[in-house]
């Protein structure tokens, strides 16, 4: 990924956090965002302090305006963008334990706010900004085509955030897909799972190997990940 530059939002923490550092080592410039700026800053710094390059932006995927300057700063510093991760997300409970008929309407309309309109505000006010051949990524799970008790709105949000994918690829010129990768213990899905740093490497493939055709519109996964590149 060298001379590239590439965007990952909700990079503090989790599975962002470990894609901004797999970029890094992979040579990219990272412009790396999360609502907590300390938060960013730290992970920024240690991308820097071992020998990486990172610029660490506060923004909030809710506010459209924090996304604007973010991809702004992001083509400025790194003479456009080609790969957009658009991971920022949310999830209000436990998971496994938040039924949707029990769920406030807060906690609804902030899934979809952040998980949803967030993915839509990063992919699209990244758009003027875009090289050619940038392509954009949006983590997703088997949750959102595949129902399971207790999950409540947050896999409503996952299924319309893969429809916000699958427009965005029929509606623009980039390959703009989904990354499944699988089940990963973070503060947000649990203890349980791979760890984000096992995973990382499959967001590397998705920007740059991954053949279009299999991405664009799609989602690609632990199995067509491994059968690429075994």
């Amino acid at each position: 990924m060298n001379d590239l530059t590439a965007v990952v939002t909700g990079a503090s923490r989790g599975i962002g956090e470990a894609i901004a550092r797999e970029f890094a080592d992979r040579g990219a410039h990272v412009v790396l965002c999360a609502r907590g700026g300390d938060d960013v800053d730290a992970v920024a710094g240690d991308i820097q302090s071992a020998g990486g390059t990172a610029t660490a932006v506060r923004a909030d995927v809710r506010d459209e305006y924090d996304v604007e300057r973010l991809m702004e700063t992001a083509s400025r510093v790194g003479g456009g963008i080609d790969v957009v991760v658009a991971n920022a997300g949310v999830y209000h409970g436990t998971p496994g334990e938040t039924p949707i008929q029990e769920e406030s309407y807060a906690g609804f309309d902030d899934h979809l706010r952040t998980n949803v309109r967030g993915v839509f505000a990063t992919l699209d006010e990244s758009i003027p900004h875009l090289n050619e051949g940038a392509r954009m990524l949006v983590p997703t799970g088997k949750i959102a085509r595949d129902a399971k008790p207790g999950i409540g709105s947050y896999a409503v949000s996952k299924a319309a955030a893969e429809a916000v994918v699958r427009q965005f690829a029929a509606d623009t010129e980039y390959v703009v897909g989904c990354v499944d990768p699988g089940q990963v213990a973070t503060d947000l899905s649990g203890p349980a799972g791979r760890d984000p740093a096992e995973v990382a490497p499959m967001f590397t493939w998705a920007a740059t190997e991954c053949p279009a055709e299999d991405l664009a519109g799609q989602v690609v996964g632990l199995r067509e990940w491994k059968s690429a590149t075994r």
